[in-house]
């Protein structure tokens, strides 16, 4: 019998992102929903909770830092990847705040969808 998926959500305001991601981590054998911005992305959680949450940091309507804080409220223990390109200070600096304010793990774009699979196992405690 086979176990119970994990559920991914997937926040980014970039469509082709969210496409390659779902696609990626749909075939590694996850569900997946997604959101294009952390408002949205807030009220999906909140319908279906998520195993894990994947957000970018820089989108319009709520953006990530505050979403990662506002997902915090909500569930303690939800793992959290920060991901971002970078804005108008280096995409090092705002995943560095997105870990102090309660991200698991954070990655510059672009990143290696094998390393992110890796990451996401780790945090869910997957062989």
């Amino acid at each position: 019998m086979e176990g119970i998926k994990k559920r991914i959500l997937i926040i980014d305001d970039e469509l082709q992102i969210r496409l390659m991601l779902r696609q990626a981590i749909e075939k590694a054998g996850f569900e997946v929903d997604d959101a294009p911005d952390g408002r949205e992305g807030i009220d999906a959680f909140k319908k279906k909770k998520a195993d894990l949450i994947i957000t970018d940091i820089i989108m319009p309507e709520k953006e990530g830092i505050e979403t990662i804080m506002a997902f915090k409220r909500i569930d303690s223990g939800v793992k959290i990847i920060a991901i971002s390109g970078g804005g108008r200070i280096q995409s090092e600096d705002y995943l560095n705040i997105a870990t102090k304010v309660g991200a698991s793990f954070s990655f510059p774009k672009p990143f290696s969808i094998i390393e992110l699979l890796a990451k996401i196992n780790e945090l869910l405690n997957i062989q």
